[in-house]
């Protein structure tokens, strides 16, 4: 296969989102012959059809053709049910992704499908303040990191090898502008609740208190260091309900780190050494964080 072929011929994004939205974008302008179906509701199907970034619109799983590469494109836990209806809808050979933010609760439940499908669990690190089709773009996933989290091999008679089917996908997000890399899904789940699933319960608390906290009108006399802390606190809570639900162990643990913190400086305000050691690791922190953005 020449680096300039597409991967897959056919694809069908399950949820067209902001993720799911951005991918289809981003295929129509990186492999503009690639044959792409959605699955939606229809008011959301009409804008991607409208907007040329699908050729074919379904409002069900069970009603897809048979495609090579399927990306569920929803929530974790509808993408779980997805792919239970997949397990006894798809007799084609194909490859299976999705792009949720937990991996081991999906990744458990691919041990269902049929001996035709192969299913590697994925993750673009990749969003945006807003969800839905109308904020998605195809230079989304650019520069940005793509976790793949391939389960062990599949077993004797299965469709497309777990090596194949993870390089392919690796030459599919590569050509929408992500560097792919892979874990495994109990790392993954770990690291994520560090950093992006803390960040954004803390976020969203630090706001909810500040708003609470304030008189009326208060709040709008804050500035820039808030407005930039809180960012994650516009994000719907329809995508993060189903993150904290299956990766709960992991993010209880980042919490409880993280409250162990501020407990130390709400008892340490006087203690000026306290706050400098805080402060300085902080910055050391954010320096390597930030190596290579700037």
């Amino acid at each position: 296969m020449s680096p300039t072929d597409p991967p897959f011929n056919s694809i069908a994004i399950v949820g067209l989102g902001l993720i799911g939205g951005s991918i289809a974008l981003a295929v129509r302008e990186r492999w503009p012959a690639s044959r792409l179906a959605g699955v939606d509701t229809p008011s959301v199907l009409a804008h991607a059809m409208g907007s040329a970034a699908i050729d074919r619109a379904f409002e069900s799983v069970a009603a897809l053709p048979a495609v090579d590469l399927i990306v569920l494109a929803a929530p974790v836990n509808q993408n779980i049910e997805l792919l239970k209806q997949l397990a006894s809808n798809r007799p084609d050979k194909v490859v299976i992704t999705d792009v949720g933010g937990t991996k081991r609760a999906i990744v458990d439940a691919a041990r269902g499908l049929p001996l035709s499908a192969t299913f590697v669990g994925g993750h673009p690190l990749s969003g945006a303040e807003r969800g839905g089709f109308g904020f998605a773009r195809p230079d989304l996933f650019a520069g940005r990191p793509w976790i793949f989290t391939p389960a062990g091999a599949p077993p004797p008679g299965a469709g497309d090898s777990r090596d194949d089917a993870v390089a392919r996908l690796s030459q599919f997000v590569t050509g929408l502008g992500a560097t792919p890399t892979t874990m495994d899904a109990d790392q993954h789940d770990r690291l994520m609740a560090f950093v992006s699933h803390l960040p954004q319960l803390t976020a969203s608390a630090l706001m909810e208190v500040v708003g609470r906290a304030t008189p009326p009108g208060g709040i709008r006399m804050g500035g820039r260091g808030l407005a930039d802390t809180t960012r994650l606190a516009s994000s719907p809570a329809s995508v993060w309900r189903d993150i904290c639900a299956t990766n709960a162990d992991a993010i209880g643990d980042a919490l409880d780190l993280m409250i162990a913190c501020l407990t130390e400086m709400r008892d340490n305000l006087h203690r000026g050494d306290t706050i400098d050691t805080i402060f300085d690791e902080a910055a050391k922190w954010r320096a390597e964080l930030m190596k290579g953005r700037e």
